[in-house]
């Protein structure tokens, strides 16, 4: 850590000499001061990360000192100086926020020296996570990533410590919990900000298709591909690229994007021409990846790749309390957006959001409150607003009607698409039948997405 800024704050001329000929030489700038009040004259002007200050110095006292520098800079990470068997002193000074303490005079100046590193480093991390939570927050304010619960506050604090690392991450969760929120934050405060954040969904490509997608193609590749085509590898060059619903990646594709990983290079179909990248990849999935590993579905050495670091994002199910900060959000962008001045929620509308399970999650949530406000004819949205999900909570055996069975069936495919955005690999998962069967049931119940 060179040249580090350095405080030295001592009315014994021999003392400040002594550390600032051994400091300077291990790489400091050092600058000093003979008592507290020139310490603060000079303060503003150094604002130095690290200070050492004298306790028992005449004028005022290094406690006191201690405290004005906190005011002026909070981040500022102190070692106090107190005389030898003066240990209740320096507990007061730790109380009042120094990060250390020292005894005087400096026998040892090479264990000095450590804690004097030990808190510079403290310095950089503490103002460091502060920049990238501001970064955050400017990105994504209170309109985008809610929620106060601990689960949430860990997702935005993972965000924050790995957004800048350019590591490749793996973020998990159910289908409808934000995933794609956490990927435009990473994006959007990592180094990689100014470049483009290209996303591509898995599971929305058949396989050949799906490769040309990523890998690009040359003109005449295959019968169709009538020019050349830059795939979404190519055009997230120098930023980030997002594999969203990655469990659905067939094998074949899967050690395709393990070489990619590996050695950071592309062919397009068509072509023996490699191409270089600079390229981060963040990937999602709602499935269990490394069950998927055990049973033979997904490969074990890509899954180890991604997984450098993993963010879990939870279900709304596990976060209740954040159910109504959400709830308010989207009841203000859909009053904006449809020209309605609707402008809270009833006491009975709240209570029935707030004991729902949520399923569908956020995504579930925010289409409730969508219907709601266009249904809503007061300033309020109420029970009688929340439409749907009466009949998405289980019925008990004295309530539940009897019907065929292919009516059961029916409504419970339609729920199903209908909870999961119609994504036809996570719906067909979910069901438990195979995605042609899927398809099957569609056609013969002739379902639509609305």
């Amino acid at each position: 850590m060179p040249n580090i800024k350095l405080l030295i704050v001592d009315d014994e001329k021999s003392q400040r000499d002594l550390l600032q000929g051994y400091l300077v030489k291990k790489g400091f700038n050092v600058t000093t001061a003979a008592n507290g009040e020139d310490a603060l004259e000079i303060y503003h002007k150094v604002f130095s990360p690290v200070a050492l200050i004298d306790m028992k110095m005449p004028g005022m006292d290094g406690l006191q000192l201690l405290q004005h520098l906190k005011e002026i800079n909070p981040f500022i990470q102190v070692i106090v100086l107190t005389a030898f068997g003066t240990i209740e002193t320096a507990v007061s000074a730790m109380k009042a926020g120094a990060f250390d303490y020292q005894s005087k005079p400096v026998e040892d100046l090479d264990e000095l020296l450590l804690k004097l590193q030990k808190a510079a480093t403290q310095n950089r991390l503490i103002v460091d996570n502060k920049i990238m939570q501001e970064r955050l927050d400017e990105v994504f304010p209170a309109t985008e990533i809610i929620g106060e619960s601990v689960s949430i506050k860990n997702v935005k604090k993972m965000i924050s410590l790995v957004a800048t690392k350019d590591a490749t991450v793996l973020i998990t969760g159910p289908s409808g919990t934000g995933k794609e929120l956490v990927v435009r934050a990473i994006h959007a405060i990592s180094n990689r900000s100014e470049k483009r954040l290209v996303a591509i969904n898995c599971a929305a490509f058949p396989e050949n298709l799906l490769e040309s997608e990523l890998f690009g193609h040359e003109k005449g590749a295959f019968t169709g591909a009538e020019k050349a085509k830059q795939g979404r590898f190519e055009l997230a060059d120098g930023g980030t690229l997002f594999l969203d619903e990655i469990g659905d990646m067939p094998l074949t594709m899967q050690v395709k994007l393990l070489r990619v990983l590996e050695g950071k290079k592309i062919e397009r179909l068509g072509s023996v021409k490699e191409i270089q990248l600079d390229i981060r990849i963040i990937a999602a999935s709602n499935r269990n990846l490394k069950k998927m590993v055990a049973e033979g579905t997904f490969r074990e050495d890509l899954y180890y790749r991604l997984n450098v670091v993993s963010i879990d994002v939870p279900p709304l199910s596990e976060r209740h309390g954040d159910v109504m900060l959400l709830a308010e959000k989207f009841i203000k962008k859909f009053s904006q957006k449809t020209g309605k001045s609707v402008k809270g929620i009833s006491a009975d509308a709240a209570e029935v959001l707030t004991n729902y399970s949520w399923p569908g999650n956020v995504r579930e949530l925010e289409n409730m409150i969508e219907r709601a406000v266009i249904l809503c004819q007061l300033d309020s949205l109420t029970k009688d607003d929340l439409t749907g999900i009466s009949n998405n909570i289980e019925k008990t055996d004295a309530t539940r009607k009897l019907a065929p069975l292919a009516v059961v069936e029916k409504e419970h495919i339609k729920f199903c698409l209908d909870q999961l955005n119609w994504n036809m690999g996570e719906c067909s998962e979910k069901l438990g039948i195979h995605r042609n069967t899927l398809r099957a049931k569609i056609k013969e119940y002739s379902l639509k997405q609305v």
